[in-house]
Formats: structure tokens, C-alpha cells, sequence
């Protein structure tokens, strides 16, 4: 495969330890195979990055952006997709089609790293971009509809830097939607004690109590809904319960813009 372990980046581990270990399990939830196989091919302990309530929310979110991707892509069958800031993320397996044109886009030298263990596909293409700057979207071709997801990216981002992503987003695409998981104030100030985040070099930036806040740094866009991951959480054991109830307003949730 040709990954080594400092080509990874800590906050990429968290979820990849994560899948990995939760596609091993006998009844597992969700399946990333390649997950599995990059972590396996690393050779190295992982285990600090896979804590429970750290466990049940990358389970959560993976859940609830492939069950929201298809219902866009169901409504939606010949849209561009592109997942900004992908990391080692591999959204098109879950939710393709068969019709439906796919980006995974992130910053040079992340997707060089990517290339290591995933090629380009008739109908998923891996672009060089930013988050902040909007020079790859004229690589994307034109469409009706553009859907942008965003997980795992915008709670390291300042406040500024949010609002140039969103400006950005919507010069470059004349109308489409936003799917981002957000955070909240009180992980922007305790974050050093997140359970897999603080094995890392990673600070949370801007946090929000609502998605809506969001409207006030690119008025072009319209608040849809956001949905807790406590909302699937709760559904599999009596911590997932328990947190959802005292973190009601903690936990990360998913977002979604259309402009």
C-alpha cells in the first residue's frame, strides 16, 4: 500500500480507528473495508483514538450523512457530489447510484496521501483543493444540482475562516446544498478534553448553538435542518441514552445549508 503512519494525520486516525474497528465487529453497524485495511496496514495501536462516545458518534454521523446523501442523490440522481475536505473518507461506496458524479477534494499534499490507497473511478475523480479558496471548483462540471458535504472539517475552522469557506461555496456554485457536521460553543472551549481529540495536536475553532448562525456570515443561504448525532446514538446501548440526555446540547450535529 505504501501509507505510513506519519503520512496519516491524527484527526484522520480518530475516524479510521473507528471504522476499523467497528467493521471487525460481528453485528457491525457500518462497513469500511478500507478503513480496515489502512489501519491493519499501519501496524500500530490505535486504541487511544477509539474511546466509546468517540466510537458511537463517528458510528452516529456515518449513519446519518449516508441516510441524508441518499435521499438527495434518490431526489436528485444525475447531481455532483463533492466531499471537501475528505481526508481518507470514501462517501461515494456508500451512496452511489449509478448515475451520480463524485469529488474528493482536500488540500495537496492530503490527497497524494490518498492516492496511496484509492484510485480515480469512472464516476469519482480526486481533486487538489482548498476549503478556502476556489480555485478547483472550475474543475467541476456544471449540474443541476451540487451537493457539498463537509464532516470532520469546519469545527477546526475560526469563524473568519467559515465564513470565507461559505462565501467561497457560494460564489462558485449558483445554487445547490450543504450537508457539514458543526459543534458546539462548549467543545470550542473544552475540546482539550474531548476522549480522542486530546491524543492530538488538533484545537476545535468556531462553535455554534445553532446551524442558524451560520446565515449571518453568508446570507445567500437558507438553514434546512440539523439533526444531533445523539439522535442516533441513543439507539444502541444505555450510555448512547444517558449522554443524550445530559450532552443534549453537546454533541456534534449534522447540518444542512441549500442556497
Amino acid at each position: 500500500m505504501g501509507l505510513e503512519f506519519g503520512d496519516v494525520q491524527e484527526t484522520a486516525l480518530i475516524p479510521l480507528a473507528i471504522k476499523a474497528s467497528e467493521t471487525a465487529r460481528p453485528n457491525a453497524r457500518i462497513k469500511d473495508e478500507k478503513a480496515k485495511e489502512i489501519i491493519d496496514s499501519l501496524g500500530i495501536d490505535v486504541s487511544k483514538y477509539d474511546p466509546f462516545l468517540s466510537h458511537e458518534g463517528v458510528v452516529a454521523r456515518t449513519i446519518l450523512f449516508r441516510n441524508k446523501l441518499k435521499a438527495f442523490f434518490n431526489k436528485y440522481p444525475e447531481a455532483v457530489g463533492i466531499n471537501l475536505g475528505c481526508g481518507f473518507d470514501d462517501k461515494f461506496v456508500q451512496i452511489d447510484n449509478g448515475r451520480l458524479r463524485w469529488y474528493d477534494v482536500d488540500l495537496p499534499d492530503q490527497i497524494e496521501k490518498r492516492r496511496k490507497v484509492y484510485e480515480d473511478r469512472e464516476r469519482c475523480i480526486m481533486l487538489d483543493g482548498s476549503a478556502l479558496d476556489g480555485e478547483w471548483t472550475k474543475n467541476i462540471p456544471e449540474s443541476d444540482q451540487y451537493v457539498i458535504v463537509m464532516e470532520g472539517v469546519l469545527e477546526y475552522f475560526s469563524k473568519e475562516q467559515v465564513k470565507t469557506c461559505l462565501n467561497m461555496i457560494c460564489d462558485s456554485f449558483p445554487h445547490g446544498y450543504l450537508l457539514a457536521e458543526l459543534h458546539s460553543p462548549f467543545l470550542e472551549k473544552h475540546g482539550s478534553h474531548h476522549d480522542a481529540v486530546k491524543h492530538t495536536n488538533a484545537t476545535f475553532g468556531w462553535g455554534t448553538k445553532s446551524g442558524r448562525e451560520y446565515l449571518e456570515l453568508e446570507p445567500r443561504m437558507n438553514f434546512v435542518s440539523e439533526t444531533s448525532y445523539n439522535e442516533e446514538m441513543k439507539k444502541y446501548s444505555i450510555r448512547g441514552k444517558i449522554f443524550a440526555i445530559v450532552g443534549r446540547n453537546i454533541n456534534n450535529r449534522i447540518a444542512i445549508f441549500k442556497w
